[in-house]
């Protein structure tokens, strides 16, 4: 029996979607479609953690804390954090158009939280993409289309009608998993068990 369709939604400016594309390959026991979405326009974007110098530190410091249980490189924090994702989700999304979501995903992702260079830095953004083989010249005019603009709008109204109030997310079938912790209840529901540790408890930050 098959596994459900999986899609997997993402905001390159969120710390806690690099956490998840660093592992949902590993993890689900399926392929699942990589999705991207501006977190800004969803209706529970994480951008609400930042209300006060103190409640940022804290976030930080428990993404800190699970980048080291995940065994992944130091996170190293752009600046400006929070930073506008815009022309690279426009990119992603350009790239998702080409087969090469993934990839530019996962480079932009490292780009930005293990190189710590913000993506709101077009020339950190085209380090990403040449990552993936994609031309710098081919890549700027890409992201000035309007119809990825319009794609881009359009998936992520589509992810706010799902169900998707934030990132990042899981969507099996019509089953929602909000948080990068959410992902072993998402394998679980392709019909595997993935590698749910009953251990750890849930983040602070989803």
């Amino acid at each position: 029996m098959s596994s459900p369709p999986a899609t997997f939604y993402f905001d390159l400016c969120s710390p806690l979607a690099y956490l998840a594309a660093e592992r949902i390959l590993h993890v689900l026991p399926g392929p699942a479609e990589w999705q991207p979405v501006l977190a800004r326009e969803l209706p529970g974007a994480e951008r609400q953690a930042f209300r006060c110098r103190e409640v940022q530190d804290i976030f930080r410091a428990e993404i800190a804390r699970r980048g080291e249980q995940l065994d992944l490189q130091p996170l190293r924090w752009p600046d400006p954090f929070p930073f506008d994702s815009a022309l690279a989700m426009r990119v992603a999304t350009y790239a998702k158009s080409i087969g090469r979501a993934v990839p530019f995903a996962q480079a932009a992702f490292r780009q930005a939280f293990a190189g710590g260079r913000s993506l709101q830095e077009p020339d950190n953004v085209l380090i990403a993409a040449a990552a993936c083989e994609m031309h710098p010249a081919a890549v700027l005019r890409g992201a000035e289309l309007r119809s990825v603009a319009d794609r881009l709008a359009a998936a992520t109204a589509a992810a706010s009608r799902t169900g998707i109030i934030d990132v990042p997310a899981v969507l099996v079938g019509e089953q929602v998993f909000l948080g990068e912790r959410a992902l072993e209840e998402a394998a679980a529901h392709m019909g595997a068990p993935g590698d749910l540790d009953p251990t750890v408890a849930p983040a602070v930050p989803r």
